[in-house]
């Protein structure tokens, strides 16, 4: 007689490594914070500069729900979202070419910082078991 063993789902599953986690929920964040305090004062309009026009704020609003929408498809296992994080901070680094040097070294070690969470073996692996 043979016996159906039915195994543990905790054993099956593959579970999201804790910086998968960190760095979903920082961009989920700053993208929610970024919106927010755009509302309250105002879309990125610092005092040496004028106004910002719609045709602006529509690609700040976009990059700033796309730090969102990665990081929702992280946290769910997408893998295409690990590479569609990395294109939005390394546009931020182009970006920050035209800025003060603090700027540039400061999203150079972001993106340094997200290739290495996002290409570990560990979150290569929880990326292999995510969804199309």
């Amino acid at each position: 007689m043979s016996t159906c063993v039915i195994p543990n789902l905790s054993d099956t599953m593959n579970k999201r490594p804790l910086s998968i986690a960190v760095l979903g929920w920082i961009f989920i964040a700053f993208g929610a914070i970024t919106i927010i305090a755009s509302a309250v004062s105002g879309v990125d309009t610092p005092s040496h500069r004028e106004a910002l026009s719609s045709s602006e704020v529509i690609p700040i609003l976009a990059a700033r729900l796309l730090a969102i929408f990665c990081g929702v498809f992280l946290l769910l296992g997408f893998n295409w979202a690990r590479y569609v994080l990395i294109v939005w901070i390394l546009y931020h680094v182009i970006l920050s070419l035209f800025h003060p040097p603090f700027e540039i070294i400061a999203h150079s070690l972001l993106l340094i910082v997200a290739v290495y969470v996002l290409f570990r073996p560990q979150a290569s692996a929880y990326f292999r078991g995510a969804k199309i």
